[in-house]
Parts: structure tokens; C-alpha cells; sequence
């Protein structure tokens, strides 16, 4: 029951996102009254769908918030992380190994694990916001700076609001703000995709309907697609005895593929219907399209057609669970001194769960990053000189993409150390040497090195801060090579 009571919960919220928006409007309503209500509903759709276990959930978001308010500005958001992400594991530690270790369907770390995004991004923000000068924070630190400290009201809603309680997605606590503000759509009608006023444009709030009806068709489909071909496809035949000593190995390979394909729409349907709760309360529109229509991608999680039709790793995880994405970059990445690629890859893994599988597929993924940034460094220019040759490159790295996303997932989705030792062993760990072999070949400079070089040569940045509207139409698609992307 599970996984009904979470859609039916689900399409409730999608009801009262419609009923929000039009009866509590910020031109209707203060606020205050909208925070309450957006509270209060998420409080009862936890309740009904974890019941007591929802506890987790306050004494989570209270325990930080006292973090916030005692502990000194200077280290606030350090103190803050490792109660929040120590609270969660600490659950997650109870939930699979004291009560059921194969319990995968809707939990109560889940929402927890959202959560945990929301406070540890605002304990940064925060102290971004009230300890440090404008310029000693990047283009997009000062947008997503905090200037005082919010509201304990403030920060439930925030946290635990009916529209991303049981699914999320992340979004930045200034986004949020806004749209219960009222304010979120100001940026955007003051210019189109020139830059300039354009009154066309500004004459009334954008609708979110057209999108909301196209992101519900996708569910269906998703869904549709998932229920029929979950059953025929597990993941766990590809290391059945029978099938390995029997399939020959490039038939292997293409069921693996089938297997995970199979395995997408299940997050395709819950991510994307919880982008459309958020849109159809008026969350989630970030500025015009060049035709002038609008775009409500501002929180959104993924994007299908980009995923299915990668052509490199990178673009996988560009692409994939985007605003956890998001989150790893701005509260490990860009502020990790020592191996920012592995300490990103750890926190990912840390925060997923306690299932060895997870952190099997994370080391893995750190080697076929490094593989994949050496061949596209080395190999790519190769293919460059023809439209011909472009696309036997976009081809081969689309193959070559898809077999790497799947074999580095199947211990994620397999969980336990033996099956998934198990299966690496009946493909001889090949691509893991394979990786190996390419980053001993083909070596390449890290990013950082590469731009702090081409930093030094020039003598100066040329980049020009963009302006906060600009930031805000463009923060979603930041593109960055490290990324977390399996749940």
C-alpha cells in the first residue's frame, strides 16, 4: 500500500496546488497565512503517509534550526551539516537494519533526504548571506545568499510545505521566498531574451496550465511504461546462473541496457509529478522562452529526452536529478579544498542510505568520470572535422554511455554486496580495468587546473557577473562534471 497511498497523496497535493494558488494568492492572501496553510498541509499528507515515523521530520528540522539560532554564525552551517546529514543516516541505519533491509518502496528517510538538502543549503546561504563580503561570493552565491534568519514558520514551510514534502524537488530558500511572496514573477516581465522591456510580456501572470497538463501526460506514459515492463525486465535475472552461463555476453549487455531502461520511468513518473504539483501552485517559473511562452523549469528534476539520448556521462548526470545535482555542487564541490570530485562522490553516497550497493556504484562512478572527461578530452577532437564524422562520435558515445550508466547503477539497484560483486565478476570487472587503462593513457588536468591556468595567462577573468534576473532564468542549467544521480 505504499506506493498508492504516496500517488494518492500525491494527486491530493496536485488538487490543492490548483485550489492554492487561486484562492491563496499573495494578491488575495498575506504570507503568513500562506506559510500556515502550506505547512499544515504537508504536516497531514506526512501523517498519512508515514504516520508517526513523520516525528523524524520535526525533531530533524528542529534539532537544525536550534543549530542555527545558538551556534555561532562563523561555523553555524558546518555544526548544521553533520547534525542534519547525522540524523539522517542514523535513521537510515535504523530503518534498514533493525526493521526490514529490503524495504525500498516509499519510506520516511525519503522526505527526510529532501530535507536534509533544504536545512544544510540554508545553514550555507546563511552564512554566506551574514558572514562574508559580496566579493568573496560567486555570481551565483550572491543570489542564493540569506540576509537575516528566518522565521521558525518560515523555515517549516520552507522544509516541510505540501508540495515537496514527499517528493521534493530541492529549491533555494530565496526562490521560495518569492513565490509565497508573490514576488517570484517580477524578474522575468521586466525583460525578454534580448535583454530589453518588453510590455507584451508583462500584462499578466504566466499560466502554468499548458505545462502542468503536458508534465501529468508524461506520468501517464512513465507510468504506463514502468508497470508493464518492470515485471518482464528485473535487474537481478542479469546475474541468474542459468541466464549468465547460457546468454552470450553481447546479449547480456543489451538486457542490462533493457533492464535499466525499464527501471527510469518509475523516476520519471515521481519526479515529474511532483514538478507539476509545484507548478500548479504557482512555483517554479523561470522566465520566457524566446517565442515568448513560459518556462516553468526552474525546480525541475530532469530532462527525459536528454537523459535517453546522452551521448557522454557527463551529459547523463547534467541531466539527471538535477536539483540534487545542484546541491552537491554548492555545499561540497565548489567549496571542498581536497579532491572536491571524491568528497562530492562520498556525500552522495553518505547521503543515499547505508546500502553497500550505493557506495559500490559511487566509487564506480568516480572512475568512469575521470575515464569519461580523458576520451572526450583526447578522443573528441578527432571527429570534429565533418558532420559525418560528428555523428559516428555522437553514435558510438551514446552506446558506449548507456552501457557505462547501466553497468555502474546495477549495484545501486541490486543494493547487497554479494549480488553486486556478483555481477561485476560476470562481466570480469571489465569496464572497471577498462577505466583504469584509459586514465593511465590518456591523462588529463583537472578543471581547476585547467582554468586557474588559463586564468594566469590571460592575467584577468573576462566572465561578467550576470545580473540576478539573468541568474535565476540560468541557474538550472549550470553544467559541472560531477553530479549525484540515482535515486
Amino acid at each position: 500500500m505504499d506506493p498508492v497511498n504516496f500517488v494518492a497523496c500525491q494527486l491530493f497535493a496536485l488538487l490543492m496546488a490548483v485550489w492554492f494558488r487561486i484562492y491563496l494568492h499573495p494578491s488575495k492572501t498575506s504570507p503568513f497565512i500562506r506559510h500556515v496553510v502550506a505547512t499544515l498541509l504537508g504536516f497531514y499528507l506526512a501523517l498519512f503517509c508515514f504516520g508517526w515515523y513523520s516525528l523524524h521530520f520535526l525533531v530533524q528540522s528542529g534539532l537544525s534550526y536550534s543549530v542555527m539560532v545558538f551556534a555561532g554564525l562563523e561555523h553555524m552551517h558546518k555544526y548544521c551539516f553533520i547534525v542534519t546529514l547525522g540524523y539522517l543516516i542514523s535513521c537510515q541505519i535504523t530503518r534498514v537494519y533493525v526493521f526490514d533491509y529490503g524495504m525500498y518502496s516509499a519510506d520516511f528517510t525519503g522526505p527526510m533526504m529532501v530535507i536534509t538538502q533544504k536545512i544544510t543549503s540554508l545553514a550555507f546561504e546563511i552564512h554566506d548571506g551574514l558572514t562574508k563580503q559580496e566579493g568573496q561570493l560567486t555570481p551565483s552565491q550572491k543570489y542564493l545568499a540569506i540576509r537575516r534568519m528566518p522565521t521558525l514558520l518560515e523555515y517549516l514551510s520552507y522544509n516541510c510545505n505540501f508540495m515537496g514534502i514527499l517528493a521534493g524537488p530541492t529549491c533555494s530558500y530565496n526562490d521560495y521566498m518569492a513565490f509565497i511572496e508573490g514576488t517570484c514573477y517580477q524578474p522575468h516581465h521586466q525583460e525578454n531574451a534580448n535583454g530589453k522591456e518588453n510590455g507584451k510580456y508583462k500584462q499578466s501572470e504566466p499560466s502554468s496550465k499548458n505545462d502542468v497538463i503536458s508534465k501529468l501526460c508524461t506520468c501517464a506514459i512513465s507510468l504506463g511504461i514502468y508497470l508493464s515492463l518492470c515485471t518482464l525486465l528485473p535487474v537481478e535475472h542479469s546475474i541468474n546462473d542459468g541466464f549468465v552461463s547460457s546468454t552470450p555476453f553481447h546479449l547480456q549487455v543489451i538486457y542490462l541496457y533493457l533492464a535499466m531502461l525499464a527501471l527510469r520511468p518509475k523516476y520519471y513518473f515521481v519526479w515529474t509529478l511532483a514538478d507539476a504539483i509545484n507548478n500548479a501552485a504557482g512555483f517554479g517559473f523561470n522566465g520566457y522562452n524566446k517565442d515568448g511562452s513560459p518556462r516553468w523549469d526552474l525546480i525541475s528534476n530532469l530532462r527525459i529526452l536528454d537523459i535517453e539520448f546522452a551521448t557522454s556521462f557527463k551529459m547523463f548526470l547534467d541531466n539527471w536529478n538535477i536539483q540534487t545535482a545542484l546541491w552537491l555542487k554548492r555545499v561540497c564541490y565548489e567549496r571542498c579544498r581536497i579532491n572536491p570530485m571524491a568528497a562530492t562522490f562520498l556525500l552522495s553516497a553518505m547521503w543515499h542510505g547505508v546500502y553497500p550497493g550505493y557506495y559500490l556504484t559511487f566509487l564506480t562512478g568516480i572512475a568512469m568520470t575521470m575515464a569519461a572527461r580523458a576520451v572526450r578530452h583526447n578522443i573528441r577532437p578527432y571527429f570534429q572535422g565533418s558532420d559525418s564524422h560528428k555523428r559516428i562520435y555522437d553514435v558510438m558515445t551514446w552506446a558506449g554511455t548507456q552501457v557505462a550508466i547501466s553497468y555502474t547503477v546495477a549495484p545501486f539497484v541490486l543494493l547487497a554486496v554479494g549480488p553486486s560483486l556478483k555481477f561485476y565478476r560476470s562481466w570480469y570487472y571489465c569496464l572497471h580495468l577498462l577505466c583504469l587503462l584509459v586514465v593511465l593513457a590518456l591523462p588529463v588536468k583537472s578543471r581547476r587546473l585547467q582554468a586557474k591556468e588559463q586564468q594566469d595567462g590571460s592575467g584577468q577573468r573576462h566572465a561578467v557577473p550576470p545580473a540576478a534576473g539573468t541568474l535565476r532564468q540560468t541557474k538550472t542549467t549550470e553544467s559541472w562534471t560531477v553530479a549525484s544521480l540515482f535515486t
